[in-house]
Order: C-alpha cells, then sequence, then structure tokens
C-alpha cells in the first residue's frame, strides 16, 4: 500500500485544505480545520503515525497498554475533497532517469498525501479513476479507516486507453457536488480534462489542478535519432531531437502559458509538479499558508 514518507508527513503537518474565499457562493472564507471544541465527537483510537500531533496522544491509553495511540474526532465538514485522476495511457510515461516510475505512480504519491491533509484536517474525502475503460470511485468518507481503503484503491489504479465522453462522465459528475473542493491530477494533454474542470469550476467546485509532468517533457535530453510515440493512439515520429528540440521547448512552454491562462480565466487554482521535484510541492504551493492570502 502506498505510503507517505516520514519526511513528507513532517512538511505536510502545518498544511490545510482550504477552499477559496466565497467559493461556491457562501461567504465563510478559508477552511478552518481541526476545529477544536463543541461540535466534535470522539471517533476512534488509531495508531500513533510520524507527524501526528502529539496533543491528540491518549496518554492515560499509553500508561495503561505502553502503545502510543491517537483520540480521533469526526464533525460535519464544511469541506469534502474529491480527488480525481487521470488513470489514462498518457500517464504511463517515464523518464530515462527513472524509468520503473510512470505519471500515474507519481499522481498516486500526490493523492496520498492529499488524502493526508483531509486526515489531519478532518475533512471527508473520496478518489475518483478516469478513462475510457472505467469511472471508478471510491466513495467519500472520513477517518483513518477510510483513509487505508482510498490507498488500496490507488493501489489498484492501472493507466489505460483515453479520456471519456460525457456521458460515461456522468455519475463521477454527480458525486462531485457544489461546494466539494475537487483535485483533479493529469498532464493534462488532453483538452477535454481541462474543459471537464472548466465545466466543474463553473458550476460551484472549487477546482484546483496539479498538472504532472515529467522531467524529459520539460528538458528534452534526448539526442540523435529518436522514436517518439503517442502512448494513448500508438502515433509514433521518428526524427531528429537535435533539430526537434528548439521547437519542442518553444511549443510546450506556450501550451503550459495557455493551460495557465485558462484556468486563471474560471478561477481554477494550478499547480505544476515535475516528477524530479519533492511530492509535495504542489501542496505546498496550492495550500501553505502563503497560498491562502496570495
Amino acid at each position: 500500500m502506498i505510503a507517505v514518507p516520514p519526511e513528507v508527513l513532517a512538511r505536510l503537518r502545518p498544511l490545510r485544505l482550504h477552499m477559496r474565499l466565497g467559493a461556491a457562493g457562501h461567504g465563510h472564507g478559508l477552511h478552518a480545520s481541526q476545529q477544536r471544541g463543541s461540535g466534535l465527537e470522539f471517533s476512534q483510537y488509531r495508531s500513533y503515525e510520524p507527524g501526528d500531533d502529539l496533543r491528540q496522544v491518549d496518554w492515560k491509553l499509553f500508561a495503561r497498554s505502553d502503545r502510543y495511540f491517537v483520540r480521533e474526532a469526526e464533525r460535519e465538514s464544511p469541506l469534502s475533497l474529491w480527488i480525481v485522476l487521470d488513470a489514462t495511457a498518457s500517464m504511463t510515461q517515464v523518464d530515462q532517469a527513472r524509468p520503473h516510475t510512470t505519471r500515474l505512480d507519481i499522481a498516486k504519491e500526490i493523492a496520498a498525501c492529499a488524502i493526508q491533509l483531509a486526515l489531519q484536517g478532518s475533512d471527508r474525502f473520496g478518489l475518483v479513476a478516469v478513462n475510457d475503460a472505467q469511472v471508478q470511485p471510491t466513495a467519500s468518507g472520513l477517518g483513518a479507516r477510510h483513509r487505508d481503503r482510498c490507498l488500496l484503491a490507488l493501489d489498484a489504479m492501472r493507466s489505460a486507453g483515453r479520456w471519456p465522453d460525457a456521458t460515461r462522465l456522468s455519475p463521477a459528475w454527480n458525486m462531485l457536488t457544489p461546494r466539494s473542493l475537487v483535485l483533479l491530477l493529469s498532464d493534462c494533454f488532453d483538452d477535454a480534462v481541462v474543459e471537464m474542470a472548466e465545466k466543474l469550476a463553473a458550476t460551484g467546485r472549487d477546482v484546483c489542478i496539479v498538472q504532472v509532468l515529467m522531467a524529459d517533457e520539460r528538458d528534452f535530453p534526448y539526442r540523435g535519432g529518436h522514436l517518439f510515440v503517442d502512448t494513448e493512439n500508438a502515433a509514433t515520429l521518428l526524427g531528429d531531437a537535435d533539430a526537434l528540440r528548439s521547437e519542442y521547448l518553444q511549443r510546450f512552454a506556450d501550451a503550459r502559458a495557455e493551460l495557465q491562462a485558462r484556468c486563471t480565466r474560471v478561477g481554477i487554482r494550478l499547480a505544476t509538479h515535475f516528477a524530479d521535484t519533492p511530492i509535495d510541492a504542489p501542496l505546498q504551493a496550492l495550500f501553505s499558508a502563503q497560498a491562502r492570502t496570495a
């Protein structure tokens, strides 16, 4: 099962998910997490994990059992996170330096980090994996047990096919209710992916996109004759990488600028993640204290 490394857990600890000011027509401002006092009810104990707040440790239970347990509280959360993963064939892309780590593997790790943020903020969270063979949801829930269910679902996800049409997407659309925080993890190479995000944003969802890109896509490190293959439609291009480099890098930069402009126009928060950067970097960009005031 996917596990968030202890050093990443430590960096995630100060972060909390938040909706944009006035999101979905509500004027409550930024989401306040980990509320204390009235309205919280004890839910369950779970084993202590690195990064947990020591104030949540039940020290009386520790004295009796010589083991660390954390008290989990449950409340009706004003925030519901839905993580939408692009599981199309383009997510099988790898870098030359890391040939066994796909784009989907990286998206899964980011999703696991986002689940951790929801867990530590006592927020609801669910998953939807999307390609033309499946629109597979893991229903929204709370707590450590639901986190484990979601992590198992992430492990089982596989890349295949293309992005489905609107008819196939309708079940997922109905689950991503207004007032939801939607985190879309994709390479955003298919225009239909961005169109879905725009429609969600236009109908009351607070949408964030993490564009997952490989280092080779950024740097184009290829030399000499090279065969380039489109993983979704099997189209190929045989060419001289050195001759193609300048035009490719310009088109790559233009495409990223166009995506940023589209997101800005409809109020979507966009973060770009490259495969050779820390896995929590896009969530830091989206949900840090600085991001709240940006």
